[in-house]
């Protein structure tokens, strides 16, 4: 006998909706195996690549050092 499914397809797609429905562009989803969605929105994802870690990573990003 299978499990019942945690979560069903529309209810990621009425997840996506609603997001892109508020303005966002989603840039990644994950789902838990308990069900729980989680929509990560493109400017989320920007704001945390492009700011530093920490001052040492701040100074060696401004000198193009790798």
């Amino acid at each position: 006998m299978a499990a019942r499914p945690s979560f069903r397809q529309a209810d990621l797609v009425r997840a996506i909706r609603a997001t892109r429905k508020g303005g966002l562009e989603v840039a990644r989803t994950e789902i838990d195996p308990d069900g729980r969605i989680i929509l990560f929105h493109a400017a989320a994802a920007a704001e945390t690549e492009a700011a530093p870690a920490s001052p040492f990573d701040a100074w060696k990003a401004s000198r193009n050092a790798v």
